[in-house]
């Protein structure tokens, strides 16, 4: 009998079953890891950019992070990049790195990269990115004698690259310098006429002086002896003549080197790259498609992505404010985008 009201007593306790763990929230766009995380991308981005200049991040749009295991992530990031004054082969940390103002035409990068965070190590997987000027009729509205993007092999740029060229090697007991590639030119009409171009350069095995008996034997150096720089310079033609020019040397740098597959010598352009345009393109350097959430496999169809999350999280703070709040109350911002950290485009 004992043995049976035991038994009962035992039944009806209260059976407490294991409640499984709430999935960890969305990240936000401003939040300390997706910036770790957007940093990385953005070293990655500048570090394998062929041509052009270095890119600094100006707005983290979106961020989602796919568990793959313990201690094991997928991180897929959309950046929003600004161009900076420091071309990709100058020693310049990126920190130091001025980002060009919106009156001196900016160019901004969109980058999707993929990312794994591995036992709490980031490292990037692939990177896709397209950069482009800002359009002309919005620099105007805001600068309206601000002189505009020119087309990196137009005839004038083109001739105040060769005149400055010529004219720093005429006037250097240093080394004889040739020409990588022309990284921006603007051309101002009014009141007067200036060219301003800026371009890479690399220092070759002879003299300056050397150069003039037989400039044709002239070779860039070895990668263990490259010595990259780059030149700024402006010409005025009207109504006065004057060239001004300024070049310098980063000195070697150590597994720096410089792509020069299909380049035209003659002109230190990459003719697929800058024919017509006013820019380079980071597409040229980061294409890959699975950088991107829509062309990756890791997200099955059936899975809530980060981002149908947070816009429920945004949902849930409009519907939030509808709700009486004390004095003061300030309601938290939507995970994504994040913040302008320089200007909107």
């Amino acid at each position: 009998m004992k043995a049976l009201v035991a038994l009962i007593l035992l039944v009806q306790l209260p059976i407490h079953k294991a409640v499984p763990a709430a999935p960890p929230a969305p990240l936000g766009c401003d939040d300390p890891e997706s910036e770790a995380a957007a940093e990385v991308a953005v070293s990655y981005i500048n570090g394998h950019s062929h041509h052009g200049y270095k890119f600094a991040l100006n707005r983290i749009e979106n961020i989602r992070v796919l568990p793959q295991g313990l201690n094991d992530d997928i991180i897929f990031l959309e950046l929003d990049l600004l161009e900076t004054t420091c071309h990709v082969l100058s020693p310049m940390p990126l920190a130091n790195c001025t980002v060009r103002s919106f009156t001196q035409h900016a160019v901004e990068g969109d980058c999707d990269v993929k990312l794994q965070k591995l036992d709490g190590k980031l490292s990037v997987l692939a990177s896709k990115c397209h950069s482009h000027a800002d359009s002309s009729e919005d620099v105007l509205r805001l600068c309206p004698d601000c002189p505009l993007l020119a087309s990196l092999n137009n005839t004038e740029v083109l001739t105040t690259v060769t005149a400055a060229l010529s004219d720093h090697n005429s006037k250097t007991a240093d080394a004889y310098l040739r020409l990588l590639e022309i990284g921006r030119a603007k051309i101002q009409y009014y009141p007067v006429h200036i060219v301003s171009v800026e371009f890479a350069v690399a220092a070759t095995n002879c003299t300056a002086e050397e150069a003039k008996d037989n400039v044709e034997a002239c070779q860039l150096l070895p990668d263990d002896q490259s010595n990259f720089g780059f030149c700024t310079a402006k010409m005025l033609t009207r109504p006065s003549k004057d060239l001004r020019v300024d070049c310098q040397l980063y000195g070697h740098q150590p597994g720096v080197t410089y792509s020069q597959t299909g380049q035209d010598t003659s002109a230190g352009l990459v003719p697929s790259v800058v024919q017509g345009f006013t820019n380079h393109n980071l597409r040229l350097s980061h294409n890959n498609p699975v950088a991107s959430e829509s062309s990756s496999s890791e997200f099955p169809t059936c899975m809530l992505s980060v981002k149908s999350v947070a816009k429920r999280a945004v949902a849930e703070v409009a519907q939030h404010d509808k709700v009486p709040h004390p004095v003061g109350f300030v309601p938290p911002p939507p995970p994504c985008p994040g913040k302008i950290r320089h200007f909107k485009i």
